[in-house]
């Protein structure tokens, strides 16, 4: 896997559309950090549309396995916990 930049928000305040265009144009994101801390990415907005298909895939997926399977019954929230935990 090809390394993404890693820029602190304030260097990309100072050339954000040169960031937008990678993203979209190269289709490379950046992660941009604070206080060294890795806080946002900007990535192309079909990558975004991508990820949030795949989501809602993963969480019908996940619901259509717990109806098939009626026990006790798991609360939405702990579906939501478990796709995003599934996720990292």
């Amino acid at each position: 896997m090809t390394q993404m930049p890693i820029e602190s928000i304030r260097d990309v305040r100072a050339h954000l559309a040169e960031v937008v265009e990678r993203a979209d144009r190269d289709d490379v994101p950046t992660v941009i950090t604070r206080r060294g801390k890795e806080v946002a990415a900007v990535v192309s907005i079909e990558v975004l549309r991508k990820y949030q298909q795949w989501e809602e895939r993963e969480i019908n997926r996940i619901i259509d396995e717990r109806m098939a399977n009626r026990s006790a019954g798991t609360p939405i929230e702990d579906v939501m916990k478990e796709t995003l935990a599934r996720s990292e």
